[in-house]
């Protein structure tokens, strides 16, 4: 049934039965994005990692909830046969919402993917208080300008800066993710998120994950040594009332990770052909993570998929933990 123009968030939710039943006998619900399945991954991966990211979940002892909008209704959950809509939807078909787009997706019918943003809009009204993701978008290479040394301007700032990052500052919610995307100007994207109050956690190591390689050699603002540790440390955070997102950052596992070296060369070769190109705005990000996809032969996309259903198993566990189970995996 059409929703009326001034419908709020809550009034457009459509929550899955299993989903509901959960969160109202208090169980542990993980929320997915669903850009990961129509624009971050080809056919058939991206249904391939939709499932088992699901399956992730379900094998920590909580419920998965992947978001999307169709037809106006943002939907907390969606059916086998939805996964399969937006893994095989021709190229266009689906729009990507997020924060800024939200409504123009919800106004124009049809198909939408979440990003990071508007998942968390999403999961946050449905009072679901765990997020799984890749990696997180941030500020990218050249967004804050770069001077030539002289006094003088140099390059223009681009302020090309992803909205996740005011996201994750307004939004209470525990996001676990492997580290923003190595493509982005990390150093700056921690320094934004420590502006904004959102404190930076990385799992089991003192540098931060490199999303395609366990790390790139920047240091984490803060560490836990275990998974637990990172529930018990989310809850505290959640509970304070402090009003944002606690990001929790696990590195790819180590058996399909990228070397230091092999990630490096290939992002910094991507860029630099990005650049010659003229790629820019929205399509910068999924350009160079199809290009780096072809510089390693495949193998930063096997790391990718290999860290979004890492991340999803390590947030069922903190979703466990956050509802009152524990946590008995690490």
């Amino acid at each position: 049934m059409a929703q009326p123009a001034q419908a709020s968030v809550a009034d457009r939710l459509l929550i899955a039965p299993e989903i509901d039943a959960a969160l109202r006998a208090g169980r542990s619900v993980v929320a997915l994005e669903s850009t990961l399945i129509s624009h971050g991954l080809p056919y058939p991966a991206n249904i391939e990692v939709a499932r088992a990211s699901e399956a992730a979940v379900r094998d920590a002892g909580a419920v998965p909830a992947t978001i999307a909008v169709r037809d106006g209704r943002l939907l907390v959950g969606l059916s086998d046969a939805d996964l399969e809509a937006l893994a095989t939807a021709a190229t266009g078909t689906v729009r990507k919402a997020a924060r800024p787009s939200l409504a123009l997706a919800v106004d124009a019918g049809g198909w939408a993917a979440t990003t990071v943003s508007a998942t968390m809009i999403v999961a946050h009204a449905a009072a679901i208080r765990t997020f799984a993701t890749g990696g997180i978008g941030g500020v990218h290479r050249g967004a804050l300008g770069r001077g030539n040394g002289s006094g003088e301007p140099g390059n223009a700032a681009t302020i090309d800066i992803s909205s996740d990052l005011e996201e994750l500052a307004r939004t209470p919610m525990a996001v676990v993710c492997a580290g923003p995307k190595a493509i982005l100007d990390v150093p700056a994207t921690l320094e934004y998120l420590e502006t904004r109050g959102v404190p930076v956690v990385a799992v089991g190591q003192a540098e931060l994950p490199g999303f395609f390689a366990t790390s790139l050699g920047v240091p984490a603002p803060a560490s836990v040594p275990d998974v637990p540790a990172a529930a018990r440390l989310a809850a505290t955070h959640l509970g304070l009332g402090l009003g944002g997102a606690i990001l929790i950052c696990v590195p790819v596992p180590a058996s399909e990770a990228l070397s230091r070296a092999d990630a490096t060369d290939a992002i910094e070769r991507a860029t630099a052909e990005a650049d010659a190109a003229g790629v820019a705005g929205p399509a910068l990000t999924p350009w160079l993570l199809a290009r780096i996809g072809e510089l390693t032969d495949g193998a930063s996309i096997r790391a990718n998929t290999a860290l979004i259903v890492n991340n999803a198993r390590v947030a069922g566990a903190v979703a466990v933990y956050l509802a009152g189970g524990g946590v008995t995996r690490s």
